[in-house]
């Protein structure tokens, strides 16, 4: 028979360390140890590359990473995650230091975290599912483009005659300067990015990001090279961070509140995707209200000790639990080393080679642009969600993320309320008990033994997607049949969820049957090549039908 979604149980608002620390054993204490020392190896040239891409001192990343990385282990809603600088902000950053310096990062970041505190408190985190994946991934994609033109003139060793801000700028000035081009530095950058390219490919228990560091300063140290180091350019600092309390006026709150409501969010959006991501690797689950309060907190805390906006890394949350890290102590062992390597390695940093600072970062553009997600979306997603792609993608370039982030929303939801208002009709019933004039009803029919059936009602889209994972919650059950002559359009999120339950479906040995699938939905399907994976004689055009074929692979099974 039927069945409803069952209610979530409200989240309670406790940190993970306190849950997971009753039962801790000295055998996961080593594997985190372990974990935590690997990933602060990982961050180091990171977040120093990431402090310069954000115009801001490298001494100043690794702040970021020691103070918010343990705050968030301590604090978080999940067991696994590590904070640090992330190349989504380095834009964002870069331009508010550029406007408003030091003070104006400050400011903006302690009302980022103060807003994330309050969202968390609110139990907003289930609510970041309302931005659309499109903006999510126009304005990452965006982001990615933006670092990696930041990048052309320390890799090619140009000198510019101007000091552009903009990212247009950036390229123009890069183009009328080529001419200062220095093909010593071309060499090293090209050197580094081969040894990150290459060197995961054989030996990835070593970062590649720290062997790159390694040979490109030993590179120009020893064969003397015409080749910016970071000593050159900036003054690198070995000091332990100290609390800095910023100049408050009403005028610049007032001018930095869309730089901190941006900030508030993609720091939410890149923290709760990082639980998501890593719940998946441990078979956990992670609170994000909790996880909201602690990333405010982090920020709040990076900021005002001489550190940059931070927020969950994906990639060193991965890297932690393929090593081994399963409990928020990795994360915190993490922040630790990280101290210890700004105490006694950082008057080192100052050999490392600009065009391999770059080439690191055109790899952390790479990894983060999403290229194959995109790519998807062009295949499946209706034109609108393409267009509100397009149009982010490049106000992300020109302009600025708050310029994206507004535009995209207000043209997701305008495009949202027309497919909506197109696919809304009202019927006039003859009888108001429809329980008793549906013929079709599913109490009405025979089910077959080790059948499901779940009928979804109304459109699948962003917001909805999240609403069928309930379906396989059942046990012992061959056949999953999927009602759907109530849905009258689907979007990209959408087909993922479906295709999420068939791929599920398939590792539990569970064939997939769906029901009555309207034109719109079976088109978009089509295009995503979930007819082809399910296979056609699984779509039936009737609930008797679908019951039939079910029947049959019970038998079959």
């Amino acid at each position: 028979m039927e069945t409803t979604a069952k209610r979530p149980t409200e989240e309670k608002l406790k940190p993970k360390l306190f849950s997971v620390i009753k039962h801790y054993s000295k055998e996961q204490l080593i594997k985190d140890i372990t974990a935590g020392i690997i990933v602060a190896i990982i961050a180091l040239p990171l977040s120093i590359a990431l402090a310069l891409a954000s115009g801001v001192n490298p001494e100043q990343g690794l702040y970021t990473a020691m103070i918010a990385g343990f705050i968030v282990a301590f604090l978080g809603g999940s067991r696994v995650q590590i904070a640090g600088p992330t190349a989504a902000f380095a834009t964002i950053v870069a331009g508010i230091v550029a406007r408003q310096g030091m003070n104006g990062l400050i400011i903006s970041t302690v009302m980022a975290g103060l807003i994330m505190v309050v969202m968390g408190l609110c139990r907003f985190g289930s609510l970041i599912k309302y931005i659309p994946g499109t903006i999510t991934a126009g304005f990452t994609f965006g982001i990615a483009v933006t670092i990696a033109i930041g990048q052309l003139k320390d890799f090619l060793g140009l000198t510019f005659t101007n000091s552009p801000i903009e990212t247009v700028d950036k390229l123009t000035e890069a183009v009328s300067c080529i001419g200062t081009f220095n093909w010593q530095a071309l060499l090293v950058g090209a050197v580094s990015l081969a040894i990150l390219i290459l060197w995961p490919k054989k030996l990835d228990k070593i970062p590649a990001s720290l062997i790159a560091v390694i040979v490109g300063s030993a590179g120009v140290a020893l064969l003397n090279l015409n080749v910016n180091t970071i000593g050159d350019l900036y003054t690198i600092s070995s000091d332990l961070p100290s609390l800095t309390l910023p100049e408050v006026t009403f005028d610049n709150v007032r001018e930095l509140i869309p730089d901190a409501f941006t900030i508030a969010i993609l720091a939410s959006v890149e923290s709760l995707l990082s639980c998501v991501v890593s719940d998946g690797m441990i078979g956990s689950k992670h609170r994000p209200n909790m996880e909201l309060i602690a990333q405010g907190c982090a920020n709040i805390g990076s900021a005002l000790f001489g550190g940059i906006p931070a927020t969950g890394a994906i990639a060193r949350t991965a890297a932690n639990v393929r090593n081994g890290g399963r409990t928020p102590v990795a994360g915190m062992v993490h922040s630790v080393v990280v101290l210890i390597i700004i105490i006694a390695l950082m008057p080192y940093a100052s050999l490392i080679p600009m065009p391999t600072m770059a080439a690191i970062l055109f790899v952390v553009a790479y990894n983060m642009c999403g290229w194959r997600n995109i790519r998807n979306m062009f295949r499946t997603a209706p034109k609108s969600d393409i267009f509100v792609l397009i149009v982010t993608v490049v106000l992300t370039v020109v302009f600025d993320l708050v310029v994206a982030i507004g535009v995209g929303m207000v043209l997701a939801a305008i495009l949202f309320m027309k497919r909506m208002a197109d696919v809304t009709e009202a019927h006039a019933w003859v009888d108001v008990d429809d329980e008793e004039t549906d013929a079709d009803n599913i109490l009405r029919k025979k089910i077959p033994p080790h059948t499901r059936v779940y009928e979804i009602n109304g459109p699948m889209f962003f917001a909805a997607s999240e609403r069928y994972k309930y379906m396989l919650d059942d046990t012992d059950i061959s056949v999953l049949i999927i009602r759907m002559r109530n849905v009258p359009a689907i979007d990209a999120a959408g087909v993922e969820a479906l295709s999420r339950i068939v791929k599920r479906c398939e590792r539990e040995n569970v064939r997939v049957v769906f029901s009555h699938v309207n034109e719109q939905p079976m088109h978009i399907m089509e295009k995503a090549g979930l007819i082809s994976e399910v296979g056609r004689d699984n779509f039936c055009s009737h609930i008797d039908t679908a019951l039939l074929r079910a029947d049959e692979l019970v038998k079959k099974a």
